[in-house]
């Protein structure tokens, strides 16, 4: 029975190539493939087309070229490719080279290829009432608009549009075979996130020629998937940013502060530059750019404010006393906004003059010596005397005495003056520290909510 039926099958399978082969012979015998295969040249023959998204090869942000890899379906009625099953032992289909069929020179428009052959050549299914399907693979480059102004959370369409290159729509008229590209089949991409692939036909007059051009325009909607991006170039910037306010906080004698402001700023330099070379030039600046050039600025205001509280800071000798709306608003009002203290004193305390000119009433003058000694009780002539030619005698003691006194109130004057300019430099530290804290936190906060 085994053999009986191989046999069986054998023969039906040779009677059907005998058929193909006369089909194929009777089918091409005076036909030609130069020529639209209708019976009146006024007729208009329709081209159905379908594409089926396989793979998102590539998109070159830079030269704005889209790689997709298509499935391309195009069927159309031959009038010359007909026959009758019957006469051919019941053959309903035949497959043969492409080449050997009148085809469409349907077209993509927006072609980016400079060797224009990423198409492959295929069958044909050619059916019994001259009904021809044509499957093509290809890989198309495609010119595609790229907008990067919200990158890396940005949404593309690309358009790909197809036509006929020579026939017009008074000779073979496109149809859309679906309303939308086929993606059952599509491999998914790392970057982009594919929303839907709509298709339309468009009618269009140009104006060299008279005649209406018809084509389908299928619209690509893409949406880039940020974590690659998120995790690569936004998330350092945000953690380098957060270094630029600490300059504040380092001690004015350390000589770390300008350099740590120009080492942030060095970095976020090298990250700028890493984003402009993956875009094209344009004018429409990058969101991530933006940021950069934002944070940028803010590092560069940062270490000038840095350089003009230092020079604050290391004040002199001959530095002018605190101006007294410097002394309320910075010494008094900002230093408790700030939590600047001297040691022991607390947020509960009021420094007033009492306290801040402490030490100015250790000495006294000769004058409040003599009037403390009229207020004793009444001597004796004599020894008043006595004590005025001991008074006389120590003139030059008094003297010395009183230039080291003078001295010393210079001294502390001169320390008073240059700790309060000192204080004022540290509550400046505090506050542009916290202000520039807030800032970088702010606008962190603004591009993370554009990837929610």
């Amino acid at each position: 029975n085994k053999h009986f039926m191989f046999r069986y099958f054998y023969l039906c399978w040779s009677a059907q190539g005998r058929y193909a082969h006369k089909l194929l012979k009777d089918l091409f015998v005076n036909y030609s493939n130069a020529v639209r295969p209708v019976e009146d040249t006024d007729n208009i023959i329709n081209v159905t087309l379908q594409i089926t998204l396989s793979q998102i090869i590539d998109m070159d942000e830079r030269n704005q070229i889209l790689t997709t890899y298509l499935w391309i379906r195009q069927v159309w009625l031959d009038a010359y490719l007909t026959w009758n099953k019957a006469d051919y032992d019941g053959l309903d289909t035949i497959r043969i080279p492409s080449s050997y069929v009148w085809r469409p020179d349907i077209v993509l428009y927006n072609n980016a290829d400079d060797q224009f052959s990423s198409s492959m050549e295929t069958n044909v299914v050619i059916h019994h009432d001259g009904q021809i399907m044509w499957d093509q693979p290809a890989i198309s480059k495609s010119s595609c608009k790229v907008d990067v102004s919200f990158f890396p959370f940005d949404s593309q369409k690309c358009r790909l549009t197809f036509g006929s290159w020579t026939h017009n729509g008074n000779q073979m008229d496109i149809l859309n075979g679906m309303d939308s590209a086929d993606l059952a089949d599509f491999v998914e991409n790392v970057e982009w996130e594919v929303l839907g692939m709509p298709a339309k036909k468009n009618v269009i007059l140009y104006g060299c020629c008279s005649e209406p051009y018809p084509d389908i325009t299928y619209t690509l909607q893409l949406k880039r998937r940020a974590s690659f991006y998120i995790f690569n170039l936004l998330i350092p910037c945000m953690m380098i940013s957060f270094l630029a306010p600490l300059g504040f906080y380092l001690p004015a004698d350390s000589g770390e502060k300008v350099s740590l402001g120009v080492t942030v700023l060095l970095a976020l330099t090298v990250f700028q530059l890493l984003v402009a070379e993956s875009m094209p030039p344009s004018e429409n600046v990058p969101l991530i750019g933006k940021y950069y050039i934002a944070t940028m600025t803010m590092i560069t205001a940062s270490t000038a404010l840095t350089i003009f509280i230092m020079n604050i800071h290391h004040c002199g000798s001959d530095a002018q006393p605190v101006p007294e709306w410097a002394r309320r608003f910075i010494l008094n009002y900002l230093a408790r906004i700030c939590f600047v203290y001297e040691v022991g004193e607390s947020c509960l305390t009021v420094p007033t003059e009492t306290t801040s000119r402490r030490g100015n009433s250790c000495f006294v003058n000769e004058s409040e010596s003599f009037r403390a000694v009229g207020n004793k009780e009444p001597v004796k002539r004599k020894e008043v005397l006595l004590r005025g030619q001991c008074m006389c005698h120590q003139q030059p003691l008094l003297k010395n005495i009183e230039y080291m006194a003078n001295c010393y109130r210079e001294q502390k004057s001169t320390q008073r003056r240059t700790g309060e300019w000192r204080k004022v430099a540290k509550v400046m530290d505090r506050f542009f520290m916290w202000l520039f804290f807030i800032m970088v936190f702010l606008m962190s906060l603004l591009i993370m909510g554009k990837a929610i």
